[in-house]
């Protein structure tokens, strides 16, 4: 491993990015880069997407010749960030790179997701955390049902996860839970899924309770990531 003594180091923050209009995504993930950097005195630090063209490669070149640390801005690990995005780092040229496990497996971002649960059931009886899925692994729908597990552990509250593309679908699961419920968005930005996709889910499942901004899209969220890089 390089050591850092007398050299500028560099952070990396990458996220998915939304496919079918890149640019707001891809603008949203620079931008936090930017706050991220004011808790990271004299590193360099970068925000890219991997649906954007060119992001990751202008990214990476920005970072060139320094010690690059990378934080995946998914909720969970799977297939994107244990096998895409290294193979898309590497074919970017970043070369050496210390990887963090997933964002949202950072115990600091745990406790922030239960923090914001209990706020908000002071207007609710339930929360539905509200979560991505995947066809292609397990991983990411087990970290969302351990968050759900988490949250009611520590609230004593009903919490169910419900999610967009496995089941249960988030419309099940409004459902069950009824009028009064909170639903807490498990997601790291406020991408498509979340703009148009979950509400849209929402109001199929007779849903009329509050929906709550995402969790990546905290305020504390900044001071969060800087938190996991320096310690990465």
């Amino acid at each position: 491993m390089r050591s850092g003594r007398g050299r500028q180091r560099a952070a990396m923050i990458v996220a998915h990015g939304q496919p079918s209009a890149p640019g707001p995504a891809d603008a949203e993930v620079v931008a936090l880069a930017g706050r991220v950097a004011a808790f990271l005195p004299g590193w360099k630090v970068e925000g890219a997407t991997l649906a954007a063209e060119g992001s990751l490669a202008r990214a990476v070149a920005a970072c060139a010749g320094l010690e690059l640390t990378v934080c995946p801005l998914f909720m969970a690990d799977g297939w994107f960030t244990t096998v895409y995005l290294p193979s898309r780092l590497a074919e970017a040229g970043a070369g050496d790179v210390r990887l963090l496990p997933a964002f949202g497996l950072d115990p600091a971002v745990q406790r922030l997701t239960v923090d914001l649960a209990r706020q908000a059931l002071s207007d609710g009886k339930a929360i539905l955390l509200a979560a991505h899925g995947s066809g292609r692994s397990p991983a990411p729908a087990r970290v969302a049902e351990d968050m759900a597990r988490l949250i009611a552990a520590e609230t004593g509250a009903r919490v169910e996860a419900g999610f967009i593309e496995q089941d249960p679908h988030i419309a099940e699961v409004a459902r069950r839970l009824g009028p009064g419920a909170i639903c807490l968005p498990f997601f790291a930005a406020r991408g498509g899924h979340v703009v148009a996709d979950l509400p849209q889910v929402l109001q199929d499942g007779g849903f009329a309770g509050k929906i709550l901004d995402p969790v990546g899209c905290d305020p504390a969220v900044p001071a969060l990531i800087a938190d996991q890089l320096s310690r990465g």
